[in-house]
């Protein structure tokens, strides 16, 4: 499992498996912004497994001793 985050825009991403990129998913599954107050979207491989997760607003969802071992984005 890898996680990364770009402060720049408060999101962060979650690798389940290292098959995983950003935009490389099979299908994605946006969770219900109101039941989770929020956007998490869950990203599952071509055989339905789940291998990543963006969430938005990180720093409001995700526990910041998570954020703080997460790798950060450089601005170019």
């Amino acid at each position: 499992m890898r996680i990364r985050y770009d402060a720049s825009v408060d999101a962060a991403y979650i690798y389940l498996a290292d098959e995983i990129w950003l935009g490389n998913a099979a299908k994605t599954y946006p969770c219900d912004p109101i039941e989770v107050d929020g956007m998490i979207n869950l990203d599952f491989n071509s055989e339905g497994r789940l291998i990543g997760i963006q969430v938005l607003s990180a720093s409001a969802k995700l526990p910041p001793e998570l954020l703080k071992l997460a790798e950060k984005r450089q601005s170019p």
